[in-house]
């Protein structure tokens, strides 16, 4: 399976986070899936990328063409690294190449990204791919509580919400995504 993970490009965060997304990585390695993710090197998207090439795992970055111009910005040991003209065109090929998604903390880049592939699933123009949170330290506990606030108001089905799954393990996110 082509995983595709979204999140933090920032280096400047807690151990914590970091130290889930290389876990994530080895997993996703252990289980001979492929790291679809947006080919940095800093961050999660670095983190998950260090623990799948720590276990001898696949990956395929996809950035924009400008990230090469900024000094250690891209992730040197891709199996595969693919460039873009734009954010945009990123966006649409990591949706395209990957079966499935699954969202680390991030900030508005990420969030952009949650949202745009609930709503395509949700559309079924990504047909039956699942989509996946890691709940690290609570980051996301505001999101699904916005979620619900959104079910209760009548601006979101419940069954469009049930589309993105919460998990504070990485193990049982995994499980979930293969079942």
């Amino acid at each position: 399976m082509k995983i595709c993970i979204y999140g933090s490009a920032n280096d400047n965060i807690a151990g914590i986070y970091k130290e889930k997304a290389y876990r994530l990585g080895n997993l996703i390695a252990e289980h001979n899936h492929i790291l679809i993710f947006g080919g940095g090197n800093n961050g999660l998207m670095g983190s998950t990328a260090r623990g799948v090439k720590d276990k001898n795992g696949t990956m395929i970055g996809i950035a924009p063409e400008f990230f090469r111009s900024v000094d250690g910005e891209l992730y040197q040991d891709c199996t595969e690294m693919i460039l873009t003209k734009t954010m945009n065109e990123r966006k649409e090929l990591l949706k395209e190449k990957s079966d499935a998604f699954v969202v680390l903390p991030g900030g508005i880049g990420t969030y952009d990204e949650f949202f745009d592939t609930l709503v395509s699933i949700s559309l079924g123009v990504d047909g039956n791919k699942k989509l996946a949170v890691l709940n690290v330290q609570g980051y996301y506990t505001p999101l699904k509580e916005l979620l619900g606030n959104m079910v209760r108001q009548g601006f979101l089905t419940e069954e469009k919400c049930r589309l993105c799954r919460l998990f504070d393990d990485e193990n049982e996110l995994l499980s979930y995504l293969e079942a």
